[in-house]
């Protein structure tokens, strides 16, 4: 897959990187829970933990793009990692103070880590070896970015969702609970820290190596504007918007949906364990729920992805986006119309569906649009914002008790993208010769 022993290991070491912010970015789902119960928050609040995170793609995106173009792949990926370090130890401090704002000052400054991380290694890791295997390079790096995903709200589920505010018992003592889950909060973030550091030392490690392996990053100037005249530019930028948007939303709602009265709360208040499918769930009901967003949730995106590689390869992208953005409008009509099992089975299945939507979207206008790939490119990923957006009007919905019928803001969102599915299959193709980015 690659061309010599330098540029394999230079790509294991990029490829860590997906792992990475995969498991940090959502380790914010098990953390809206848990700031809830600790702080006494609406889920209109709580998913200001989603806004801080995603308003940083719009932020930083373009100065992203000009720092690797300046000072090169290696030290972009160091300095975004050390800015990463850092948001993850003010975490302890946030808490300590008891302050929900500087947690989501926290979470803007490892977003817009995450946002430079993925513009340095989006490119990298296509650039390491042959270019006629860099679609392969790309959808490898994705499944580890996928199994980051799975990893990180199962682990801090474990870690956040369980004892002190969640426990039966924390009712006897309210503030020694708050205390302690705030603790586990300090804890969960701590670990991230370390792995990061442990990340920042291999990476610099391998910064020689890397350089040597990866070609020089080319500086091109573009200006969004260019890509604002390009109907296909926007219609993509349009479509990742409302795509990350009810992403984001489902999976950040998924766990307080899952503990609804009128949902599985009582399968998950079950002594012992839950199980479903081939898995078994064990701990307190909010810690079961988290659990189940990883495993049934974002391992159904992982296998969604690895299938989706092999039927695009016999299917035309337009046109597997098109039904896979039609079964999850109907899923998510099902969880609107629907309680109990079938409900939260329908909500979970979305996951499976969502697996190739990004990837997809991101070639597919790349593909049509008329503008320059690096403009293309630029909005695109400023488009990401959708994930700061979207998730306050489910959250708001909510809010009023309406959990079901805030799914009809993701199904709005997917009947945008079959539209989009459905021009692009008519749609003229402008070859850029580009292969595709990796998904977020």
């Amino acid at each position: 897959m690659t061309t010599n022993r330098g540029s394999l290991i230079a790509f294991i070491s990029v490829t860590l990187l997906f792992f990475a912010w995969g498991f940090i970015t959502n380790l914010i789902d098990p953390l809206i829970p848990a700031v809830v119960e600790v702080f006494g928050l609406k889920m209109s609040d709580a998913f200001l933990t989603q806004f801080a995170f995603f308003i940083a793609y719009g932020v930083f995106s373009l100065p992203g793009g000009a720092l690797v173009a300046k000072i090169g792949y290696s030290r972009s990926i160091l300095i975004s990692l050390s800015a990463m370090v850092v948001a993850c130890l003010i975490f302890p401090l946030s808490t300590h103070l008891r302050l929900y704002e500087l947690m989501l000052v926290a979470l803007f400054i490892l977003g817009g880590g995450i946002t430079v991380l993925q513009v340095a290694a989006n490119p990298l890791s296509a650039a390491l070896g042959d270019p006629r295997t860099s679609h392969s390079r790309l959808v490898l790096s994705q499944a580890f970015n996928s199994l980051g995903t799975v990893l990180g709200p199962y682990l801090g589920a474990a870690m956040m969702l369980s004892g002190g505010m969640f426990a039966a018992s924390a009712a006897g003592d309210m503030e020694a609970a708050r205390t302690a889950s705030l603790k586990k909060i300090d804890t969960t973030f701590l670990w991230a820290a370390g792995m990061l550091v442990l990340l920042v030392l291999f990476m610099w490690s391998q910064s020689r190596r890397i350089t040597a392996a990866a070609p020089p990053v080319q500086a091109e100037k573009f200006s969004i504007m260019d890509a604002l005249r390009a109907k296909w530019a926007v219609f993509g930028g349009l479509a990742i918007f409302v795509y990350v948007g009810a992403e984001v939303a489902i999976a950040s709602i998924m766990i307080n949906f899952l503990q609804r009265p009128d949902v599985i709360a009582d399968l998950l208040r079950t002594p012992g364990e839950t199980s479903v499918l081939f898995f078994t769930f064990e701990g307190d009901p909010a810690e079961r729920a988290g659990k189940m967003l990883g495993w049934l949730y974002w391992f159904g995106a992982m296998v969604g992805r690895f299938a989706g590689s092999f039927l695009l390869t016999r299917i035309k992208a337009p046109h597997l986006l098109a039904v896979f953005a039609t079964m999850t409008t109907i899923l998510c009509l099902v969880v609107s119309q629907t309680e109990g099992s079938t409900a939260a089975y329908a909500a979970l299945s979305v996951g499976l569906f969502n697996s190739i939507m990004f990837p997809a979207i991101f070639t597919i206008t790349l593909e049509r649009s008329r503008a320059s790939v690096a403009a293309t490119s630029g909005l695109l990923c400023m488009s990401i914002v959708g994930g700061a957006f979207i998730p306050q009007v489910v959250a708001r919905i909510a809010d009023q008790g309406h959990y079901h019928a805030a799914f009809f803001v993701p199904l709005v969102c997917y009947v945008l993208i079959v539209i989009f599915a459905i021009g692009a299959s008519k749609a003229p193709i402008v070859s850029h010769g580009v292969a595709p980015s990796a998904g977020h």
